[in-house]
């Protein structure tokens, strides 16, 4: 991983754990604001002109110094964004000469698009031109035609959200607009492995403005925006796992300190807290899905036999810690709930991202004692880790999920001492053989 990835995913920890560090209250304050502010408030563009090198390095036109922003004072009042923004179009700096065209490598293109009415919170967040290239058209195009069917399954999606709505947001919400490039730049880097190192640079340029978007609308997360931000929150997790394991990165626990993307868990559940009906209402809204109401006979054997060994794992448990066995106790009784669901959705002929909901349900409900547990490496935490790690197999069958079953295993593996890895046998074999 090199370190402009490393860097993206700092930049999206930073920005989430805005979110739980204040509980439940209202974000503000240093860390709130735009990633591109020191709390200090002095910018970090260089302000050479005619545009700053940042913005340069990302092929997009510079806002800073531009006439409008120059010509306001600081007392000047805030106006609202027109109704009307225009897209621009230039070359690519990832595009090649073999498919540039004359024309675009000479003008830029001026596409109005109408924006939906937005709160003036978030309007006022927007530049007056977003500079876009056509090869992230051909991103977008790719993210609603090909991409956004590896998100969910269109039988429990009668909405269309991935295809329809949250593009549809994208436009009036930028961190969305850059972070669903991002996945379709992730995506065809595993359709295509030979260019996979020119679209994980696309990747994280359009990460990086992404999570730049979602810092500065942060602050003033409320009942109007929360579906927005929370969706924003979920294409990180998204392209977190899209990027593939990291040495040393278990998801929920890490050699080198707090887990990243246990960090970014914690920011979405923190948006969920504070407004998880208005979340989960309209578009939406959770579906029922009539098809996962049975597990099938060979499932269900499998199911049982994971059961089983979960009950032994239960049983040595509460023979070593005896009576402050009630947490580790409760994470298992949970975990074969979760096996229960996952093995309904699979009888049901789905697979891959549509377990995730069970597999990361775990996870969002354990308490903050057991997850410091595991961020301790409890020996009898991460036990019971490895078991949850076959949920992670379930969903292999998702792009992004590719490899994480058995980079989390084998991390365990390393960090349990030998008298303890007979207790993880069963699951090392499910994953590895």
């Amino acid at each position: 991983m090199d370190q402009r990835s490393k860097s993206c995913r700092l930049k999206a920890i930073k920005v989430l754990r805005s979110l739980f560090c204040r509980g439940n209250h209202q974000i503000e304050g240093t860390e709130s604001q735009s990633i591109h502010e020191s709390p200090t408030n002095s910018p970090q563009c260089d302000e050479k002109k005619p545009a700053c090198a940042k913005c340069v390095n990302h092929s997009i036109e510079c806002d800073f110094l531009s006439a409008d922003a120059n010509s306001l004072s600081p007392s000047s009042t805030p106006q609202p964004a027109s109704s009307k923004t225009r897209f621009r179009f230039k070359p690519s700096k990832y595009q090649s000469s073999r498919t540039s065209s004359p024309a675009a490598s000479q003008t830029s293109l001026d596409v109005p698009r109408a924006v939906s009415s937005v709160p003036e919170s978030q309007t006022q967040h927007q530049t007056q031109h977003e500079t876009l290239s056509f090869e992230d058209l051909q991103l977008f195009h790719h993210f609603v035609t090909e991409t956004f069917r590896t998100l969910g399954d269109d039988s429990t999606n009668s909405n269309g959200i991935w295809q329809t709505h949250v593009p549809k947001w994208g436009f009036t919400t930028p961190s969305i607009f850059h972070l669903i490039l991002a996945m379709a730049a992730l995506h065809q880097g595993h359709l295509n492995p030979d260019l996979r190192n020119q679209y994980v640079l696309q990747a994280d340029a359009h990460f990086t403005f992404g999570i730049r978007s979602v810092s500065t609308i942060l602050a003033c997360l409320n009942a109007e925006n929360c579906q927005l931000i929370y969706m924003s929150a979920v294409l990180i997790c998204f392209v977190y796992f899209a990027h593939g394991p990291r040495p040393g990165e278990y998801l929920v626990f890490s050699q080198t300190g707090k887990a990243e993307w246990l960090v970014l868990m914690r920011g979405v559940r923190s948006i969920l807290m504070s407004h998880h009906e208005r979340i989960f209402s309209g578009v939406l809204a959770i579906q029922h899905d009539p098809s996962g109401e049975e597990i099938s006979p060979s499932l269900g054997d499998e199911l049982r036999e994971h059961a089983a060994r979960m009950n032994d794992v239960r049983n040595f448990i509460e023979g070593r810690v005896g009576a402050e066995c009630e947490i580790y106790v409760a994470a298992i009784d949970n975990l074969l709930e979760m096996f229960e669901s996952s093995y309904r959705t699979c009888s049901a002929g789905k697979g891959g991202v549509e377990v995730m909901s069970h597999a990361i349900g775990w996870i969002y409900r354990r308490p903050e004692e057991f997850i410091c547990l595991l961020e301790e490496r409890d020996p009898f935490a991460l036990i019971i880790l490895a078991y949850w790690c076959v949920l992670l197999k379930l969903m292999g069958s998702s792009w992004m999920m590719i490899g994480w079953d058995r980079h989390v295993i084998g991390g365990i593996q390393s960090c349990l001492s030998s008298e303890y890895h007979q207790w993880i046998e069963w699951p090392v074999r499910v994953i590895c053989e």
